[in-house]
């Protein structure tokens, strides 16, 4: 009797809450795969353009830098933080990058910005952990300091006089794949197996799920902590100097828009902000939802005036069911 009330119950349940449910009970990663996939489907039966190879490239080719500042971002919100300054960071890397390689050489010019996230990131980290300052505070002040002196010794011009031949390296391609998509792959692997198999990558969750029980079972915090921000910071960095491979110019005023898009890429990918969990899968298919989304709006001729509040919407949703969901796992 139980078995037909329970396929009744199942035939009236709305198809939606079957399909998100179905998805639920896989993760948030499957829940915004399925998502992600439906969306492209729907624009390779409505759009034509969307599926052609130049139009998949270009996606992968605007969405990959932002990906990578994600990676970083995303350990950052499992530790229980965030960092509202990469995109100062990326600006000051892709600026330092120009001036170094433009004197210097392409090398030094690359060693010298990644190496310069990579301090700014390992500072912020600092403050929070020894000192126990708010990451919005710290990364917040950090933003403005890292701006602020950028446009004190650029004079607010840009940097020109990087060589083409360094420009091949952002937009480039190897057998039709962006060189810039095959750089974010190799950071994704290497967050994957940092968060999988690493000593590390296990304390930054027990970090993030318990500081204090963390501190108690002997894991280093602050050490962890500043280790943490400052690969958020390189990545950043890194990103910068892809940035500028893709512009030839290092503009202080860019990236302003980084740590937004990073932090929304990584909570619609499902990762809550309250920190201890996370997959780097939720980082990358966040990226390319909200890239996917830019680029569908693009293509139907949207005004871009109206782009952020469909983007707004997009993410609303996404976090919205997996919230849903999680509240229902957590209530069985």
């Amino acid at each position: 009797m139980s078995a037909v009330t329970e396929t009744s119950d199942a035939a009236q349940t709305p198809l939606w809450r079957r399909v998100t449910t179905a998805l639920g009970r896989r993760g948030g990663s499957s829940l915004l795969a399925g998502i992600l996939a439906l969306l492209v489907l729907s624009q390779l039966l409505t759009t034509p353009a969307f599926g052609r190879w130049a139009n998949i490239a270009n996606i992968l080719q605007q969405n990959s830098i932002i990906g990578i500042v994600a990676c970083g971002m995303l350990l950052m919100i499992i530790l229980g933080g965030f960092d509202l300054s990469v995109g100062a960071v990326g600006a000051m890397s892709s600026v330092l990058a120009a001036t170094v390689i433009v004197h210097v050489g392409t090398p030094a010019g690359i060693v010298a910005a990644v190496l310069a996230g990579l301090a700014v990131g390992a500072a912020n980290g600092a403050f929070v952990a020894l000192l126990g300052m708010s990451p919005f505070v710290v990364t917040l002040g950090t933003q403005s300091v890292v701006l602020g002196g950028l446009f004190v010794a650029t004079q607010a011009n840009p940097v020109y006089g990087v060589p083409e031949s360094f420009t091949r390296l952002g937009l480039g391609r190897i057998a039709g794949i962006p060189i810039v998509t095959i750089i974010f792959a190799a950071v994704v692997v290497v967050i994957w197996a940092t968060l999988r198999f690493s000593r590390f990558g296990h304390y930054v969750y027990a970090v993030g799920g318990n500081r204090e029980a963390a501190r108690l079972g002997g894991v280093n915090v602050p050490l962890v902590t500043i280790g943490t921000y400052a690969i958020g910071g390189t990545l950043a960095g890194l990103a910068g100097v892809l940035l500028l491979a893709q512009t030839g110019i290092g503009q202080p005023a860019a990236a302003s828009t980084w740590a937004l898009s990073a932090i929304a890429a990584v909570v619609v990918g499902g990762v809550p902000l309250s920190g201890g969990v996370g997959k780097v899968s939720a980082a990358v298919l966040g990226t390319f939802l909200l890239g996917v989304v830019s680029n569908a709006l693009n293509l139907n001729g949207v005004s871009s005036y109206w782009q952020p509040m469909v983007t707004g919407f997009v993410i609303l949703i996404a976090v919205g069911i997996d919230s849903y969901q999680r509240q229902r796992r957590a209530s069985r």
